[in-house]
């Protein structure tokens, strides 16, 4: 029986980047930097199946260098993450900044993907960190309360830390919790970008859903749903934000986002309960409905583009309430044009610049 299954993941993690500094660079040996270019790293960029993640990685490079084009971006893949923190500390100046990917993993529900920026926050403490927006996701359960303090010991501590949050929910917890912390409110980086062109032709209905325990949906709410757009529309295509697919290379993540937005922007409309699913949906300026899940990252996301999007947000299933959102959508939102909202992202350009 093996005892390493008993230690935990952060001490396991800190021996082997500890043994790593001993190693060879194999993902980064061919790679040359030069000391005196200016260079904005970004850490823990997606390189799996979870395409939220990956457009969260994708709308993070492209933001950062649309805002500093003197700067050079340069992606480490989550999954090189050790190797990434030894190879930066070799290339890095103090004038050189660091982001860590947005997205849902800042709590203790993905624990190890918050263990990792807090290794990346530990070791690099003279240069600026920034935190690309994320939700608060800390339990109040004791494994919850645990994970919290350990984070509150690691991000006061950097001198040059900015946190931004995604939710205006998050963003109170953020000040409550690390009033040492500069934190920030702006929406999911996704919502950044526009694929809203070109303008394709739209069939049928895509749907988007989830088959997890932040599922609230029940399966006779789907049935009923499935029967309900079967008869209503002559294409019914299903088409997931998760695949099953691990270690993409940066082309194909690139090509697996071109093609959940083409199917998006040739649906007629699309039926989700991802938080992905209904911001695909907006910069694709595709009509929406979008069902709660058990946290309230949909909703309070929901918050930054109501006014704007062609998307009805459903707090319960019902075949009746369902009809009349198909309604609303096709007879009063589907003309809706895309809604820029990059003046939100304000006080993201000016922590990038400053």
């Amino acid at each position: 029986m093996s005892l390493t299954r008993y230690i935990p993941f952060s001490y396991k993690i800190r021996t082997l980047l500890f043994l790593q500094q001993f190693k060879s660079l194999h993902y980064f040996k061919d790679r040359k930097e030069n000391s005196s270019d200016k260079k904005i790293v970004v850490f823990l960029a997606a390189n799996y199946s979870n395409l939220g993640d990956v457009a969260i990685t994708y709308a993070q490079k492209k933001f950062i260098a649309e805002t500093c084009p003197d700067y050079k971006v340069i992606p480490i893949p989550i999954s090189k993450t050790l190797e990434g923190i030894v190879w930066a500390k070799s290339i890095l100046n103090p004038k050189d900044k660091i982001t860590t990917v947005g997205g849902g993993n800042f709590g203790d529900l993905y624990d190890q993907i918050e263990t990792l920026r807090q290794l990346v926050v530990e070791n690099f403490p003279d240069n600026k960190i920034i935190s690309f927006p994320q939700t608060f996701d800390f339990s109040p359960s004791e494994k919850g309360k645990k994970a919290l303090k350990t984070a509150q010991r690691c991000y006061s501590k950097h001198p040059n830390l900015a946190f931004f949050l995604r939710e205006q929910k998050s963003f109170g917890w953020m000040q409550k919790a690390f009033p040492e912390v500069r934190s920030f409110l702006t929406p999911d980086i996704v919502l950044s970008l526009d694929q809203s062109e070109p303008q394709l032709e739209r069939k049928g209905v895509t749907l988007s859903l989830r088959k997890d325990d932040e599922k609230l949906l029940t399966k006779d709410d789907e049935k009923q749903l499935l029967d309900f757009i079967s008869n209503r529309f002559q294409q019914v295509a299903f088409y997931d934000t998760h695949l099953n697919k691990g270690d993409l290379s940066e082309a194909a993540c690139d090509a697996e986002l071109e093609k959940i937005w083409t199917q998006y922007k040739t649906s007629e409309l699309v039926i989700t309960d991802r938080l992905h699913g209904m911001i695909f949906s907006y910069i694709t300026n595709t009509p929406c409905i979008v069902f709660l899940n058990n946290n309230h990252k949909i909703e309070e996301s929901y918050n930054w583009i109501k006014e704007y999007a062609p998307i009805i947000l459903m707090r319960e299933f019902s075949v009746s309430a369902f009809e009349v959102a198909i309604q609303d959508i096709f007879n009063k939102f589907s003309q809706r044009k895309y809604h820029s909202l990059k003046e939100r992202f304000e006080p993201l350009k000016e922590q990038l610049t400053c």
